[in-house]
């Protein structure tokens, strides 16, 4: 071999080299593994197959869009975590997002990893950085290095995901702050990326903190009855004030809010168990459940409302006006119909005899319906730019419509001498609609 030969291959292969532990330096290693969950890859594959396979399926024709697992050590949740990973095995999802709350670091908003894996005793998890850049452009979320540092109730899914999904890439993101304001940031987000991907959400939570055996219990069982009922509200503002409830409140509400502005849908409780359970003192526990989100297959296409449900609406809508005109608020309002919490678009219209007096309304389903007709309504009476806002002597003349919208479909137009296709879009995605 000459000289130049024997350069070139040193070449080759010094570039080969670094190109593999560059590679390498972008593979996030493992940090519990021996400690919240098994080291060696035989021992850990055989106790997660066997918490996934002590659960069941949902029943036929149910799809999980979201699934909600408690991040303790496996000796202390896995068996709960199992029956949440049980109802998506060997599903096809492409990516599953996990959503996991900060432990260790305190930042708004929320942080993406920026690996190209995550590396556990069963292997590297490759991680879906199409929807990392994704969720970055969409909901304007950065990495935060402290956070992913050694963030454990991030960790602790991704066997599961290995097991229950082999074929599945993963989206690791950690929430700061569980603020209002994040946690519907990131459900927006969610909903644009997966329009394109099939993604399965991975809330991260574990219950109550260090209360007695009973005190736990009954709390969790308030807590979970809530998530049940969907009544989210209610739960973000608890977990804006940081009550003892979940520890990934911020993460489950993101959760819920994504499946719901997918379609109707059912929460089921898996299972639920407490740290006493696994040999710790029922004088001080912590509370885990696992819970399946799901549609039934056509659900979005059967919506329709009762007749006292449009008339429920119609009088929301009469009672945020009022409430608008007379103090300049919002009105508050808890729903106890399944269907005012489902996400729909739309207008409220205002006329005053026969002349349009406002009309504005929401074309994306960003909130649920009972919440749409209030906004809509508020910014129908008050900021609706080509009239002067609704004065109290004009309500009682005021009469008032509200429209539903079905979900919004891709058109095609068509002219002669081109091609058919999708009708270009603007590249903005407004929230209210301001006609005129």
């Amino acid at each position: 071999m000459t000289k130049t030969a024997s350069s070139i291959l040193l070449m080759i292969l010094v570039t080969a080299t670094a190109a593999v532990r560059a590679d390498e330096t972008r593979i996030r290693r493992a940090v519990w593994d021996g400690q919240f969950y098994e080291q060696s890859p035989a021992r850990l594959a055989a106790q997660v197959d066997g918490f996934i396979g002590a659960g069941t399926k949902l029943e036929a024709g149910r799809t999980p869009v979201v699934i909600i697992a408690p991040h303790a050590g496996y000796p202390y949740s896995g068996r709960v975590a199992g029956k949440a990973y049980a109802t998506v095995a060997g599903a096809d999802f492409e990516t599953v997002v996990i959503v996991a709350p900060s432990h260790r670091a305190a930042y708004e908003g929320c942080s993406v990893d920026e690996f190209a894996g995550f590396a556990t005793p069963l292997g590297v998890a490759p991680i879906d950085t199409d929807v990392i850049e994704a969720l970055k452009k969409e909901a304007g979320f950065d990495y935060v290095a402290e956070a992913h540092a050694s963030e454990h109730a991030l960790e602790v899914q991704i066997p599961f995901i290995q097991r229950a999904l082999p074929k599945a890439k993963i989206v690791p993101i950690i929430m700061g702050h569980q603020t209002k304001k994040t946690i519907q940031v990131l459900a927006e987000a969610l909903i644009r990326v997966s329009k394109s991907k099939k993604i399965l959400v991975v809330a991260s939570s574990d219950m109550s903190h260090f209360l007695t055996k009973k005190e736990a219990n009954v709390l969790d069982a308030s807590t979970i009855a809530l998530v049940k009922s969907l009544a989210i509200e209610q739960l973000i503002r608890k977990v804006e004030r940081q009550e003892n409830i979940l520890c990934g409140g911020g993460p489950v509400m993101s959760a819920l809010i994504y499946a719901q502005k997918k379609g109707p849908v059912e929460v089921e409780v898996l299972e639920y168990a407490d740290s006493s359970e696994a040999g710790t003192p029922e004088s001080k526990v912590v509370g885990y459940f696992s819970a399946a989100v799901s549609s039934k297959a056509g659900s979005e296409v059967s919506f329709s409302l009762s007749k006292d449900e449009k008339k429920e609406l119609v009088r929301l809508a009469r009672q945020a006006v009022q409430e608008a005109v007379e103090s300049g608020l919002v009105l508050k309002y808890e729903p106890n119909i399944s269907n005012l919490k489902v996400f729909k678009g739309g207008f409220v219209t205002l006329t005053k005899k026969g002349t349009l007096r406002g009309c504005i309304g929401f074309i994306e389903p960003i909130y649920p319906l009972c919440q749409t007709v209030i906004q809509a309504a508020y910014y129908a009476a008050l900021e609706d730019r080509r009239f002067g806002p609704v004065t109290a002597n004009e309500l009682k003349d005021l009469e008032i419509e509200v429209s539903v919208l079905s979900p919004l479909t891709r058109i095609t137009r068509h002219r002669p001498g081109r091609p058919e296709g999708p009708a270009p879009a603007s590249g903005r995605r407004g929230k209210r609609l301001d006609p005129g």
